[in-house]
């Protein structure tokens, strides 16, 4: 039987007004898609403003214009308390990111006359320790994990290849798995890196070792991988299936590889990257050449792998500082020379 005459069925109730606070996060994450923003970026951007409008929603806060810097402070207080499922607080780096997107949010709005002020301009973020890579390896425990891939497996020379592009070119997972066959010129000995982080292609040099291995791979063992259904994938790495590697398996593959060698150490597919830095820079390479192996659009990025060079720093320190060898005494300094150097440690001071 039909309901009464005049009477709407749920269907045709309108839905309840969105809540504005809730609309301006979607229409900031679909202005970040337009922008070019990874897939990360944009899960990260969704789960941190979906945590901030819930917070919000609790306290009857549902529109932009009501909140205060006060309130985002205390926002940032519930950062620094809250507690994750293992009961460990999170992270000063993720407190950061957090934060980093809220203020990203109402900056926007204000651009877009949504907000006459914005409440997050003076909102002080919380410092991010910078972290050093812990581990890397010494170019002998790069062969020994090299060493202890099974050559005679249905994996082994493609395993290998992997590795040896990893070490030789730095280059993130991600960039790994999104190679293709015609990215790797074997002529000029360089690889094209197509939408690495930030959405930047490069081009870096890749070593005659691994081209050697990328070469044994493409011919010799790829077409096994191969299926009829992807006989034209131009996928470099392929997987089980015939599909194209994800980084979750680059991963695993590179840190099984580093336990069977049993080294003391752990890692995987950034530890390669690490340790590539980290010898070149041992090595005498210039850090803006590493920066640019990196693809880190900051000096600063790269800056890290200063720290943990210490055996560059050892020798300099051996061949220059008064007091590191017996008998070695300091050259005199030309008065240009002592003068800069006063005003750089008055500066520090």
């Amino acid at each position: 039987m039909g309901g009464r005459p005049g009477r709407r069925t749920p269907r045709d109730i309108p839905p309840p007004p969105a809540d504005p606070l809730a609309a301006c996060i979607r229409d900031f994450l679909h202005w970040l898609q337009v922008q070019g923003s990874s897939v990360s970026t944009l899960r990260t951007a969704r789960y941190q403003l979906q945590t901030f409008s819930n917070w919000c929603s609790e306290r009857s806060v549902t529109k932009p214009q009501d909140v205060t810097l006060p309130m985002l402070e205390q926002y940032q207080s519930y950062l620094f308390h809250r507690r994750k499922k293992d009961g460990q607080p999170l992270s000063a780096r993720s407190q950061h990111l957090a934060l980093v997107m809220v203020r990203g949010l109402f900056s926007r709005l204000m651009r877009q006359g949504v907000l006459l002020l914005n409440p997050a301009a003076e909102l002080q973020l919380p410092k991010v320790p910078r972290r050093l890579p812990m581990v890397f390896l010494s170019a002998q425990e790069v062969e020994q994990v090299m060493a202890v891939v099974d050559l005679d497996t249905k994996h082994g020379v493609r395993d290998r290849a992997i590795l040896e592009v990893l070490y030789s070119t730095g280059m993130r997972r991600q960039e790994l798995c999104r190679l293709n066959i015609h990215d790797v010129d074997h002529g000029r000995g360089v690889v094209a890196i197509h939408l690495g982080k930030g959405g930047k292609d490069r081009v870096i040099p890749i070593g005659l070792r691994a081209l050697e291995w990328v070469n044994k791979y493409v011919h010799d063992h790829r077409p096994r991988w191969l299926t009829t259904e992807n006989a034209d994938d131009p996928a470099m790495f392929i997987g089980e299936y015939g599909d194209r590697l994800i980084p979750n398996s680059i991963g695993r593959l590179v840190h099984q590889y580093v336990q069977q060698a049993a080294i003391g150490k752990t890692g995987s597919a950034h530890l390669l990257r690490h340790s590539m830095a980290t010898l070149m820079l041992e090595g005498g390479a210039d850090i803006r050449f590493i920066q640019q192996m990196l693809g880190h659009t900051q000096l600063a990025s790269t800056q890290v792998y200063t720290h943990v060079s210490i055996v560059k720093l050892k020798e300099v320190h051996s061949a220059t500082h008064p007091a590191a060898k017996p008998g070695l005494v300091a050259a005199a300094l030309d008065e240009e020379t002592r003068s800069e150097l006063a005003s750089a440690l008055t500066g520090e001071d």
